[in-house]
């Protein structure tokens, strides 16, 4: 199991009578800045073309498929997972698995762009981030990436705005895009950080971060890090949530748990030694901590690497 891929909620499947199409068959949502898109595949199929528009946030909500983007090699796209396209952008998809038993669903959301806009630019104006020439902005290389909760939690919420029939649905809905803008693009800095690619040299995120990463087994506190930062350790707090979404602590522990898994690969490793290596002190705690995060313990998962 991976706590990186939070699924999202799929909504029911059309009624068979209903279809219009078996590939990419297709029902909307329209709202004032936003068109909620749902795709359901009941037979296999290759290089199916779609194209939208305006700016266009995908996840997967059942079954695989595989997605070929900006002539890159096709890359399996499963539940869990989000691709952010630029408008006009043409995507061609594979559909290997899809049956009437074994339908694919999909979401999109298209998001007009002055929506995007004026929400990048009150984000710029009231929440500044650190340094100079660094600001709000979409990542378009970096468009594909695992859902953590919080992102999972935005796009359940938009799918229940957008199917609604309420008559403030429009007003909650444009709430709810600005919430899943600041999710996008705290969930591509952390890829990025992950990735190792800094996207502002100037932001103190990636240091910090770095520091974090180079030190688990130390006792990393607040204050060590809004000092690497040159803050204060209120102001750090702020602007570490302001760019990744979670708390310092937070991260350490995503950290700590992601340099486990790395470790209970070996399958010769014991636990223990893991939980030390790990930055853990306390064999109980970490073991509670793994499973709340991963939903088995870390034997479970080192069983998973037995060959």
């Amino acid at each position: 199991m991976n706590n990186q891929r939070a699924l999202i909620n799929p909504p029911q499947l059309s009624n068979k009578k209903s279809l219009k199409t078996l590939i990419e068959n297709r029902t909307v949502y329209t709202l004032n800045h936003c068109e909620l898109n749902i795709f359901e595949t009941y037979e296999s199929s290759n290089l199916v073309p779609l194209k939208f528009n305006d700016f266009v946030v995908t996840s997967m909500l059942r079954g695989k498929k595989v997605m070929h983007l900006f002539d890159e090699p096709g890359f399996d796209y499963l539940p869990g997972e989000t691709v952010v396209i630029p408008s006009n952008v043409e995507m061609k998809i594979d559909f290997p698995e899809a049956s009437r038993e074994n339908p694919t669903q999909c979401l999109a959301l298209a998001i007009d762009k002055p929506k995007i806009t004026e929400t990048l630019n009150f984000l710029n104006e009231r929440y500044p981030k650190e340094g100079a020439d660094a600001y709000w902005q979409l990542n378009y290389q970096n468009y594909f990436f695992y859902n953590n909760v919080d992102l999972a939690s935005t796009i359940n919420k938009l799918i229940k705005e957008c199917m609604g029939t309420s008559i403030t649905k429009d007003a909650l809905a444009d709430l709810t895009l600005q919430e899943l803008l600041i999710r996008i693009i705290q969930t591509q800095t952390i890829k990025s950080i992950d990735d190792g690619i800094a996207i502002q040299s100037n932001n103190p995120i990636f240091e910090v971060t770095e520091f974090i990463k180079l030190n688990l087994k130390e006792n990393i506190n607040l204050k060590n890090l809004s000092d690497k930062a040159c803050m204060s350790t209120a102001s750090f707090y702020r602007f570490f949530k302001r760019e990744l979404g979670m708390s310092p602590i937070e991260y350490i522990l995503n950290e700590k748990i992601k340099q486990a898994k790395k470790l209970l690969r070996n399958p010769a490793i014991q636990i223990n030694e893991v939980c030390y290596l790990s930055g853990f002190e306390d064999a109980n705690y970490f073991i509670r901590l793994f499973k709340k995060h991963e939903g088995i313990t870390p034997k479970q998962y080192q069983l998973l690497y037995v060959n």
